[in-house]
């Protein structure tokens, strides 16, 4: 029998399983599909820097926790199993045109007042910074200690560092119900049969909700498809990831460039759109109008666990004493997957959260 059971492997439940394992713990991941081939392999890797505050907001503790244990938490699984995530330093822009621009300077108060290390840029700052972007920009800021990892890299080094911890991972077992005995869960039912543990945590993305219908609970996790165009210059075109709001460019130093993304609450549906792609496509040539002849390599889109405030559901489901929720991350799950895992992972080892977890309440909506 398993110590822990992590329903949902994904990079938050795989992450979650190698934290877990890595104290120690007998755990098994099981998924209905392919373990982090949903959202967490789709996704364009960005991640914002931080600084732990006290009493900060938990949304932002987590943001700034994971930022800190990125470095260190890439290393260990490049050495643990030969697999480069992709991670580096690349710098971030935040850009405006000058219609846009209203907004700037509260981002970098917020920034500031984080302890963030950051810069503002005006438009020729801009243009020194990154030849290529649209001189029409008017204003924005340099975060030097924005970074990146690359998505399917990062899922390979974390199914085989689980692995060779020890953790089993099932693919294709998805779980149809709960065996209980008074507020403790005994068993998952699976389609494969049953599957018995001490603990069990959800991490099954936008997929989670569906997994709480026989509890008291009904956290607002609903599926929102993001879709992404990847374009091929054969070689390295600028180095800073560049966004504007919740849209951005993302330069790996192939050559490639991700585009993203659309925001688009359509149910379970996968489908890339003319409309979609074409969007993106004109966000990107406003941006870096060089792009225009640029290779088109792929398209394709990722159902993002959103919630109405945009922040996670982490902590223990109510009326149980060992069901975990670790769900509803929206665009941030890769980001904030170490954080996540160590937060779990405190809170099944029976030990006070470092934060306070009452915004990210599994309860909070009802």
């Amino acid at each position: 029998m398993s110590d822990v059971l992590v329903v949902g492997g994904g990079v938050i439940g795989l992450t979650i399983a190698y934290e877990l394992s890595g104290r120690g713990a007998k755990v098994t991941v099981v998924d209905s599909g392919r373990p982090g081939r949903e959202a967490s392999w789709a996704g364009a890797g960005m991640l914002p820097p931080g600084k732990i505050q006290p009493d900060q907001h938990p949304g932002h503790w987590l943001r700034a926790c994971s930022a800190e244990r990125w470095p260190k938490f890439s290393d260990q699984l490049r050495e643990l199993t030969g697999v480069d995530n992709g991670y580096r330093n690349s710098g971030g822009l935040e850009v405006r045109f000058a219609e846009q621009a209203a907004d700037l300077q509260r981002e970098i108060t917020f920034w500031r007042a984080e302890g963030v290390e950051i810069e503002t840029l005006d438009r020729q700052q801009l243009l020194q910074f990154e030849q290529r972007i649209s001189p029409k920009l008017d204003a924005g800021y340099h975060l030097p200690g924005f970074a990146q990892v690359r998505n399917p890299r990062q899922l390979q080094a974390l199914m085989a560092a689980c692995a060779s911890q020890g953790v089993q991972l099932l693919h294709g077992t998805p779980v149809i119900g709960w065996e209980r005995e008074g507020e403790r869960i005994v068993a998952a039912r699976t389609g494969q049969g049953i599957q018995p543990a001490d603990q069990f945590c959800i991490t099954a993305g936008a997929w989670s909700r569906g997994l709480l219908d026989e509890f008291d609970i009904q956290p607002e996790i609903e599926p929102v498809r993001g879709q992404i165009v990847l374009l091929n210059m054969h070689r390295p075109s600028f180095r800073h990831v560049i966004q504007i709001g919740s849209r951005y460019l993302v330069p790996r130093p192939d050559g490639r460039i991700l585009i993203g993304s659309t925001e688009e609450w359509v149910g379970f549906d996968r489908r890339t759109t003319a409309e979609g792609v074409r969007d993106l496509i004109n966000f990107a040539l406003s941006i870096v109008p060089s792009l225009v002849d640029v290779e088109v390599e792929r398209t394709w889109a990722g159902l993002r666990p959103g919630s109405p405030d945009g922040l996670p559901y982490l902590g223990l489901i109510p009326q149980t004493s060992n069901l975990f929720l670790a769900a509803g991350h929206f665009r941030n799950g890769l980001q904030m997957s170490p954080a996540t895992a160590f937060l779990i992972a405190e809170l099944m080892d029976g030990k006070p959260a470092p934060v306070d977890l009452s915004a990210l309440s599994p309860t909070r909506h009802g």
